[in-house]
């Protein structure tokens, strides 16, 4: 066998190793209900505000609905 030959499959057997370690065990995990954005109720949706949420965390204080093109976050 020749150094490259060696050295294939050297790196061949530690892929395989890697994609064993790599693959997990199936255990029987709880299944979590699913959250139904509909049914939630926020304070900014109960108190009639569009409730848009912006990259940084901040949400909408226009009414809900607004026709304008912006959202105006607080």
């Amino acid at each position: 066998m020749s150094k490259m030959d060696a050295l294939r499959a050297m790196r061949e057997a530690k892929y395989e190793a890697a994609a064993k370690a790599a693959r997990p065990a199936k255990t029987a995990a709880p299944k979590l209900p699913k959250a139904d954005p509909a049914k939630e109720t926020t304070k900014e949706s109960a108190e009639g505000l569009c409730g848009h949420r912006a990259i940084s965390g901040r949400t909408c204080t226009r009414e809900a609905g607004h026709t304008a093109k912006s959202h105006r976050y607080s």
